[in-house]
């Protein structure tokens, strides 16, 4: 059990240091506490605490796999017709005319983001809306080709 409780601990250091738990929810870290706790406590000889807390977090996370693998699964909806407001907002965002191409879509995305990216000053949404308005134009100019 004590290797168990160390490689947990790995585990759970590595999600820090590579950035992944800023992904995870309150529930998920709950949950990868929950097995922090009951590896320790499963490791300094109190298997009667530790197993139920080990086992609930592995069945939470059992759970969440298989309900993400359903989600994404044959049976997931096409997806929606894009308005065409939605498509000429885009358009004015990135100051692109109807008839660009996806080279122009994104050099004209390029321009725009160097100067409102998050790391030079700019807000993280402003620069979400951007790279949305630039994923929505190259998929209009693809299927106008």
């Amino acid at each position: 059990m004590g290797l168990l409780a160390l490689l947990l601990i790995g585990l759970a250091a590595w999600l820090i240091w590579t950035g992944r738990l800023q992904r995870m929810s309150a529930k998920d870290g709950m949950a990868l506490g929950a097995a922090l706790v009951g590896a320790v406590a499963a490791a300094k000889g109190k298997p009667l605490v530790g197993a139920p807390l080990l086992i609930g977090a592995t069945l939470f996370f059992l759970a969440r796999s298989r309900r993400g693998k359903a989600k994404a699964g044959p049976g997931t909806p096409a997806p929606q017709a894009v308005s065409s407001q939605a498509v000429n907002d885009a358009r004015k965002l990135l100051g692109v005319g109807p008839d660009a191409d996806a080279r122009a879509i994104r050099a004209a995305h390029r321009r725009l983001i160097a100067s409102v990216h998050p790391d030079k000053g700019g807000t993280e949404a402003l620069a979400a809306q951007i790279n949305a308005a630039r994923d929505l134009l190259i998929e209009e100019a693809a299927q106008r080709r």
